[in-house]
């Protein structure tokens, strides 16, 4: 028996899954019997402290998926088959239900709770043989480098020539009207923004001229337009990416031009504005056809009906492997469901893994997606994807009402430490936003950016430009995030 003022030791253990983790504590018991007083204080102790152990819990938890992904993780090889044996991977293409059968068979292997394919209907645009393209200016003739963009029709038998009037925004190619453009090929020169330090800002900025300028050109007469690559780099690969057409106006041709072959184009057009430009493309649009979204879940041992959706786009451009666009994506995604099972964590709520079909050209396997989910009633109470690219991890945004926000201020400080100091109010991503409407809490992952505009719907996106620590941490990063929502809801 202790008398007053002297020391009592209490010890006790809190056992969470694989880890445990020994607390001592000193109290001073001031006359009262030891026995009684150890108990009335640990019971005060474990009252007001509950918070603090389940955080410390939360934290080793975290750090072991960490561990888990960096030293055996799976990220990196399933990229490498991806690329190296499926490659690109349009949407309605042979390669693109490769894809989807190995991503299945992939999860078959987790012992999931289920695994499932999903029926879309996608766009078929086929690219055809590689483009050719040179300007004559005078008597030199100059070889430029242009891939069609994505859903353009082809150029007429031995190709398309015809002058050019050289335009940098939709207010100049307005200003010119029909008769100076009338016959003639556009060349939209509009720069991505150097300026901007998040590149997607100035990926933004730039895209939505990839996207109309056929259509605004078309209106006023044009044969074809020439689109400046939508990339930060100065470089030879021309970067493709989905273009628009009208039901209500004439379908001309669309390309896109690297970089140089821009400045060049450009620097030519001040000696001679009657140069003359020549281009041949074979693409062609072929008939809607049957693919797929890849689905697989571990089910919610306490809230099985609360849904949180973690995911990516399988299909990619035909340029490149369709590496950081999007094939890191799905892997990283993927990867949250091996490292729940692999660490033998039963997560409160049902994380399902989906693979988007069709993101580049329709986003037809996010639409049928939501769609499907709000038929059977499902809450989907969050949305994270990863698509953009598998570079180092920033952090996430956030697009949600202001109390699932709350989630964001009381749970970041746990991952902060792993370089994840991004938390903002933004963009869920182009898949998952179609799920807004069921009052989802949409997050994006938000990698590095600095790069991912060197690569992007280029010829250059391809497996050895990816880093296998940072996938690694950036599946370990989505997974931190999923199990905190999968233990705490948004509220």
């Amino acid at each position: 028996m202790l008398r007053s003022g002297e020391n009592s030791e209490v010890s006790f253990t809190i056992e969470k899954d694989w880890q445990l983790k020994q607390y001592s504590i000193r109290f001073f018991t001031f006359g009262i019997k030891s026995e009684l007083m150890n108990r009335l204080l640990l019971c005060l102790f474990l009252l007001f402290n509950t918070s603090s152990f389940s955080q410390s819990s939360d934290s080793l938890i975290i750090r072991k998926l960490f561990e888990e992904s960096l030293v055996n993780g799976s990220t990196y090889h399933w990229l490498g088959e991806i690329c190296s044996k499926i490659g690109p991977r349009v949407s309605g293409s042979p390669q693109a239900e490769m894809a989807v059968n190995y991503l299945k068979n992939e999860l078959d292997q987790l012992s999931l709770d289920s695994v499932y394919l999903q029926d879309v209907m996608v766009p078929h645009w086929v690219r055809g043989k590689k483009e050719s393209a040179y300007f004559i200016n005078g008597k030199e003739q100059k070889q430029v480098n242009i891939c069609a963009l994505g859903g353009s029709i082809a150029t007429p038998k031995g190709g398309l020539k015809a002058a050019v009037v050289e335009v940098h925004n939709f207010e100049e190619l307005k200003a010119l009207g029909r008769e100076k453009v009338q016959g003639k090929i556009v060349f939209m020169n509009h720069p991505m923004k150097l300026e901007f330090i998040n590149t997607f800002e100035a990926y933004g900025e730039a895209a939505g001229f990839r996207w109309s300028t056929a259509m605004k050109a078309g209106a006023l007469g044009a044969v074809g337009v020439v689109v400046r690559s939508m990339t930060l780099s100065m470089d030879d690969y021309p970067h493709t990416g989905a273009m628009g057409y009208s039901d209500t106006i004439q379908k001309i041709l669309a390309c896109a031009i690297s970089t140089l072959g821009a400045e060049a184009l450009s620097k030519a057009l001040k000696q001679n504005k009657d140069l003359q430009f020549y281009f041949q493309q074979f693409s062609e649009i072929l008939p809607d056809t049957l693919s797929h979204n890849v689905i697989g879940e571990i089910r919610g041992t306490e809230f099985p009906n609360e849904i949180i959706v973690v995911g990516g786009h399988v299909d990619a451009w035909d340029l490149g492997q369709g590496a950081h666009d999007d094939g890191a994506g799905v892997v990283e995604s993927m990867e949250v469901l091996r490292l729940f099972k692999r660490l033998n964590i039963h997560p409160k709520r049902t994380i399902r893994f989906v693979g988007f079909m069709n993101e580049e050209n329709g986003g037809k396997g996010g639409e049928v997606y939501a769609k499907q989910a709000k038929l059977r009633g499902e809450k989907t109470i969050a949305a994270i994807e990863s698509d953009e690219g598998g570079f180092t991890p920033r952090g996430f945004s956030f697009n949600g009402d202001s109390l699932q926000a709350e989630f964001v201020k009381k749970n970041k400080s746990l991952l902060m430490p792993y370089g994840l100091s991004k938390w903002e109010k933004g963009y869920g991503g182009s898949d998952i936003n179609h799920l807004e409407d069921q009052g989802t809490l949409l997050i994006g992952f938000i990698p590095d950016s600095q790069r991912y505009f060197e690569v992007h719907h280029a010829a250059t996106d391809t497996f050895d430009k990816v880093s296998r620590r940072e996938l690694e941490m950036s599946a370990a990063s989505i997974a931190s995030l999923v199990y905190m929502l999968s233990e705490y809801g948004v509220k």
